[in-house]
C-alpha cells in the first residue's frame, strides 16, 4: 500500500501555482434516487447525479495575483488539485470551480490567512502526472 505526506501539495489555478497554500480539500457526492415500489420490503436505490466541494486555506498573499487573486467569489476557475505533489506519476485531480466563499482572517498572535471555499461546475477528473 502506498501513502504520501501533504507537505508535496500544491494547487494551481489553470497553470499557476497558489502561493502559501496551507491546507486544502476535495469532497465528491453522489445522490442516490429511491426506485422502491409497494410490496417492496427494502428500499432500493439508484445512482444519481454527482457533486463536488472543497476548500482551501493560505497564508494571505496580496500579490499573488494569478493564483489568491484570481479565486474572487463568484468567479470560475480550472483547479488542479496536486494533493501528493507534481511528480511524475502523482495523482491530481482537474474541476471547473465556482468560488463560493473568499476570506481573510488575522489573529494578534498568527499569521494573516485566506480561506477559499468552491463548488464543481460539472465532473472533477483524475489524472495522473
Amino acid at each position: 500500500m502506498s501513502n504520501h505526506t501533504g507537505n508535496g501539495g500544491v494547487v494551481k489555478v489553470g497553470s499557476n501555482v497558489v502561493a502559501e497554500i496551507r491546507e486544502f480539500s476535495l469532497s465528491e457526492t453522489a445522490e442516490t434516487i429511491d426506485d422502491s415500489t409497494m410490496g417492496s420490503t427494502a428500499r432500493t436505490k439508484k445512482s444519481g447525479m454527482t457533486s463536488a466541494s472543497g476548500s482551501m486555506t493560505a497564508f494571505w498573499d496580496e500579490t499573488d495575483s494569478t493564483g489568491q487573486g484570481a479565486m474572487t467569489v463568484s468567479s470560475e476557475v480550472t483547479l488542479n488539485l496536486h494533493f501528493e505533489g507534481t511528480a511524475s506519476g502523482a495523482t491530481y485531480a482537474t474541476l471547473s470551480a465556482i468560488i463560493t466563499e473568499a476570506g481573510v482572517s488575522s489573529t494578534f498572535d498568527g499569521m494573516v490567512e485566506a480561506t477559499f471555499s468552491f463548488e464543481a461546475n460539472g465532473a472533477v477528473t483524475w489524472t495522473t502526472v
